[in-house]
């Protein structure tokens, strides 16, 4: 008769790795959690008079000032900057997607003076400083006293402006963002439409589709999926880079910010105003990029990726899979 065999000793698997870095992070998120809500003395004392005898304390305050925040987050300046900031983010992004999406449809184009045409537009602003940019509009002025246009190398003209009234801080700002990302979505919108397979649009023009049908409801649709996250990115750094147009007098976000801090000498709260408007913007705006992409993506994936919620139900049920798991080892082995 067979002698029975040892039962099998069930071991869970030892993830050493993960908890020396979970106590690294937890150690560095405790570090900045004291450093941003701690306290240092005020150099300033309170005196009180108590039985007779008077004594003295030193008083503390925030680190970073966050009275000081917080009394200034919510006014009218400060909210009227970051309208401005959006609105300028909106303007160039929706000038810039246009501006690239042209000038892709440009440089795939079998013809020489377009493709050539575009690929210098992309060159000059993307080779040159956007802030450089900024400056040359803003003093556009100075170089042309009109604004005329009408045939070249006559004497009618359509239409006649002034750039003096006409480049105000804001409108040169604007243009001169849309421009500069107008260069950086062409290389983004290229991208995405060369990496649809040729094939799609040889069988759409067999079907007896023009060439700008098959752009418009046959590869564009299939490129939204790679051109949508670097967007995403872009419309993020240009809210960001909007902040440039202060120095060339536009009161935006950081602009107000500084305004206010120029006059009562609080330096880092107002820049931490600015820096929690620009968080939460930017926050909102990568909520809404994800579910763009994951909609742009239900063709090319079996499954979506899970939203927020979803994963964290997913995390919750892990760790109580595991909670049980464990619980069933130890009974079964004691």
């Amino acid at each position: 008769m067979a002698a029975p065999e040892d039962p099998v000793k069930v071991v869970p698997v030892r993830h050493y790795g993960q908890w020396a870095g979970t106590v690294v992070a937890l150690v560095l998120v405790a570090m900045l959690v004291n450093t941003l809500f701690s306290k240092v003395p005020s150099g300033q004392f309170v005196c009180h008079v108590l039985n007779g005898a008077k004594r003295c304390h030193e008083t503390s305050e925030w680190r970073f000032s966050w009275n000081i925040v917080f009394h200034y987050f919510t006014t009218s300046e400060v909210l009227h900057g970051l309208v401005l900031t959006i609105l300028l983010t909106v303007i160039a992004m929706a000038a810039g997607i246009t501006i690239g999406v042209g000038l892709a449809v440009m440089r795939l184009s079998s013809n020489r003076l377009l493709s050539m045409t575009a690929w210098c537009y992309t060159w000059f602003f993307r080779g040159t400083p956007v802030l450089v940019q900024l400056f040359f509009w803003e003093f556009i002025s100075i170089l042309y006293k009109h604004i005329r246009i009408g045939i070249p190398f006559t004497h009618v003209w359509f239409l006649h402006l002034n750039p003096v009234t006409l480049f105000t801080p804001f409108v040169a700002a604007a243009i001169a963002l849309g421009l500069n990302e107008g260069a950086y979505m062409s290389e983004i919108a290229r991208s995405g439409l060369i990496s649809v397979d040729e094939g799609q649009s040889e069988a759409a023009m067999s079907l007896g589709m023009t060439r700008a049908q098959t752009m418009r409801l046959v590869v564009l649709p299939q490129a939204m999926r790679v051109i949508m996250p670097p967007t995403g990115n872009e419309v993020i750094s240009m809210l960001k880079t909007t902040s440039l147009a202060s120095t060339i007098g536009v009161i935006e976000l950081f602009g107000a910010t500084n305004n206010i801090s120029a006059n009562n000498y609080e330096i880092v709260p107002l820049l931490l105003v600015a820096s929690l408007w620009y968080l939460i913007v930017t926050t909102v705006l990568s909520i809404g990029q994800f579910y763009l992409e994951r909609r742009f993506a239900r063709g090319a994936l079996r499954t979506p990726p899970p939203t927020p919620l979803q994963r964290m139900r997913r995390d919750v049920r892990g760790v109580l899979s595991k909670f049980r798991t464990r619980r069933g080892v130890a009974g079964a082995t004691s």
